[in-house]
């Protein structure tokens, strides 16, 4: 049997290769600059899987891989948002799974990428720093759409000042929030995830250990130098999303 004949979870095994070494990457770098793993992550499964899995596998990656990353660091996690950031959750995947019509991806996108760029350079209000409720339940209903609302957490986060240790570990604790409620809903909307489960395990090993490589990055970096790779990465990806959504508004697929 040829190398392209070789299958993983129906992928061939080039293509397998290339995501289980995008994830080890992806963790490694979301562990140490706090950003960025999770949206790469998704723009290169959109090119390798089928349209139809492609948010709910990578949900159930990103699962693993924060939920990974929310145990190494879980001495780290700040607490107190993370309980109203998972009620809001909870009400954002409600409204999100319910909504019949599909809403547009693209205004979506830009809409996130738009907030990203507010809440970095613009004045931020108090209420955005008591706001972990909302920043909960408008994420996670936006994430059943779009698939990466890291950046917007992210945004959130950032605001509340925390040093690098303590952003990393409560960024990943409410992402892991988002994506296990992600995965329950495409779970009962009818989502076969048996068939891609041997692999999303795989994936979830190599982020791990991009995890644990990451974070002797992250020891290593000064705060003010992790402060501003954050603004950079938060500042490309946000770009990446207003462009991405206006071209799908302006250029239309098919």
């Amino acid at each position: 049997m040829t190398t392209g004949e070789m299958h993983i979870a129906g992928l061939d095994l080039p293509v397998a290769l290339t995501l289980l070494g995008l994830s080890f990457l992806s963790s490694l770098i979301t562990a140490a600059f706090g950003i960025g793993g999770g949206t790469m992550m998704l723009a290169v499964m959109a090119t390798l899987l089928p349209a139809s899995a492609l948010i709910p596998v990578h949900g159930l990656v990103q699962l693993g891989s924060n939920a990974g990353r929310a145990c190494v660091f879980r001495h780290q996690i700040n607490r107190a948002h993370l309980l109203p950031f998972t009620v809001g959750a909870v009400l954002g995947v409600a409204i999100g799974s319910s909504v019949v019509v599909q809403l547009d991806a693209g205004a979506l996108q830009m809409i996130v990428g738009l907030f990203v760029l507010w809440t970095l350079y613009l004045p931020i209000p108090r209420l955005m720093k008591r706001s972990a409720g909302l920043t909960g339940a408008l994420s996670s209903g936006l994430t059943m759409f779009v698939g990466g609302t890291g950046p917007f957490i992210a945004a959130f986060v950032k605001t509340l000042g925390f040093d690098r240790t303590t952003h990393v570990a409560t960024h990943a604790a409410m992402m892991t929030v988002q994506h296990l409620l992600k995965t329950v809903a495409f779970g009962l909307l009818g989502f076969a995830f048996s068939q891609w489960i041997g692999f999303v395990v795989l994936l979830i090993l190599f982020g791990f250990l991009g995890t644990l490589a990451g974070r002797s990055v992250l020891v290593r970096l000064n705060e003010a130098l992790f402060q501003r790779v954050l603004t950079a990465f938060l500042t490309l990806l946000a770009l990446r999303l207003v462009y991405a959504g206006g071209a799908e508004l302006l250029w239309p697929p098919g």
